[in-house]
Parts: structure tokens; C-alpha cells; sequence
């Protein structure tokens, strides 16, 4: 009984060594956790802002993808905040939507581990306005709409200063608030609102710095603002990764069907210089 006992006992040692040693098979440590089944597709995941100007040249993209075998899931947001959330989660692979400076800030305030990929496309934002036609039309007292999260805002104000509105505490660069005014000689008034929602608010304000993307799904004529930034601005749109899955082969491809020569193409010749290529 006793032997019984110790064969019975040895046998189910054996099984759960081998069911262990057969668990790990496709896992992390050997590198193929993201590699799909023989036969299947390789697939990604990639969160982007609502818009056809984002929209259309992710659908080229895609097909560029999809002539290599990758399928593509495009996820659409329509804020700044759920695309890292959601792609720190683990439920993307990849978004693109913001500029390095915004994504450094979102890293920093909210623990995330996310870094750039790659470049995509700077889109130079613009000052709007229903009530004034020109800058020089601005009065003592009038406010300002501007996004309230750190990085736009501070681009907003960089864009306020270059236009002679304010003048900024020296050296503040992509770090700078409100409070780094230094010189306002209409004394006007600042409002922060969630980006997405500065074009709504256009009417109770004199005028505002809406981000291109906003601006386009709301209506707005790119080519009527009242003062745009440069085309050759640092603020630069990016795809963004986890940290960990930066060196993934799968991404080296993702960037290939981005940086080429169709998405350029079609970028240039339906935005010209609203919105320009950065590779």
C-alpha cells in the first residue's frame, strides 16, 4: 500500500511538472506571446482622435497594413485622457494622437509608461473667433479661451505671445501657465476649458486656441483663423507605445505603413499646410 501510495503520488508530480514546463509555452519569456497562430494575421490595436482628418489617413494605413498581413483595429476617442489610459491598460497597442510635450506631462502626473514610436504629422493649430476678424480688434478686458491641460495650454500661450498678445517669463518654453504672464498690456482675460470643448464655448468668448483636430469635427474652416501657428512648429504629433513593447518587429512595421509614400501623398495634397508630414 505504502509503494501505491508513493508511485501514485510521484505520477501527479510528474504531471503538474510537465503541465508547467507546457504553460509557458507562447508566454513572455519566450518571446512569442504576441505572435499569432500559425495560418492567423498579426494583429494591432491603435487608438486615434475622432475626425476625418485622423480618420481618413488611418484607413490608408490600414490598407497599407492590410497588403502585408496586419489587420488593423482602429479604436476612435473623442477626449485626451482615455487613449493612454486605455493604452497602459493593455487594452491597445498603440495611439497616436498627441504631441511629445503632452504625453511627457501625462507620464509624469499619472504614473504611465509610455513613450514616442514615431512621428506623424504636425498640425499647426490657429486662434478662432465669431466677433472679431483680426487681432488688432481685441479690446481692454476681453478673454481668451485656451485648453486646460498643461501642454496645450502652454502651447496656447506660446501662440498668444508669437501673435504680440503677452509676453512670457523668459525660458518657460512648454512648461508655461497662466501664472508666467509677465506683460499684458490689454489685460485680458484667460479661460481654461477641456479642449474638446473650446469650440463649443466659442460664442462666450472673444476668441480661442482650438486644437486642428477639434476644430475640423466642429465645423470650423481651418483657412478662417485669425492667427495660425507655424508650419514649422516643434509640437509635433507622434505614435505612442508602452515602454515595454517599444523594440517589438511588429512596430518597426507599423511605422513603415505610416511613413509612406501614400499617406504623405494624400496628407499633402488634401491639407496642404494645415497639416504637414514629419518624416
Amino acid at each position: 500500500m505504502k509503494k501505491s501510495y508513493a508511485s501514485i503520488i510521484l505520477g501527479l508530480v510528474l504531471v503538474l511538472l510537465i503541465a508547467g514546463c507546457g504553460s509557458n509555452a507562447g508566454g513572455e519569456t519566450n518571446g512569442n506571446a504576441n505572435k499569432p497562430a500559425e495560418g492567423q494575421k498579426e494583429k494591432l490595436k491603435v487608438g486615434i482622435s475622432s475626425g476625418p482628418e485622423s480618420e481618413d489617413v488611418w484607413k490608408i494605413v490600414k490598407e497599407n497594413a492590410a497588403k502585408d498581413g496586419v489587420d488593423i483595429e482602429l479604436v476612435i476617442f473623442n477626449d485626451y485622457v482615455q487613449p493612454n489610459q486605455t493604452l497602459e491598460e493593455g487594452q491597445l497597442d498603440a495611439n497616436a494622437f498627441q504631441h511629445l510635450p503632452y504625453l511627457e506631462e501625462f507620464n509624469a502626473s499619472h504614473n504611465t509608461h509610455i513613450v514616442r514610436l514615431a512621428d506623424t504629422i504636425n498640425y499647426p493649430v490657429g486662434i478662432y473667433s465669431d466677433k472679431i476678424k483680426d487681432l488688432s480688434e481685441l479690446k481692454e478686458g476681453d478673454e481668451l479661451g485656451l485648453p486646460n491641460d498643461p501642454s496645450n495650454g502652454a502651447r496656447a500661450l506660446i501662440l498668444f505671445e508669437k501673435a504680440g498678445l503677452i509676453k512670457l517669463k523668459e525660458g518657460v518654453g512648454a512648461k508655461a501657465t497662466i501664472r508666467d504672464i509677465v506683460e499684458n498690456p490689454k489685460k485680458l482675460k484667460f479661460k481654461e476649458l477641456d479642449a474638446a470643448f473650446l469650440p463649443k464655448a466659442l460664442g462666450d468668448l472673444t476668441a480661442a486656441m482650438i486644437n486642428t483636430n477639434f476644430a475640423v469635427e466642429n465645423g470650423l474652416d481651418l483657412k478662417e483663423a485669425i492667427y495660425t501657428e507655424s508650419k514649422d512648429s516643434p509640437w509635433v504629433n507622434i505614435i505612442a507605445v508602452r515602454e515595454a513593447d517599444k523594440d517589438k518587429p511588429i512596430f518597426q512595421k507599423l511605422i513603415s505603413y505610416y511613413h509612406s509614400d501614400e499617406v504623405k501623398k494624400f496628407v499633402e495634397e488634401k491639407y496642404g499646410e494645415f497639416q504637414v508630414p514629419a518624416w
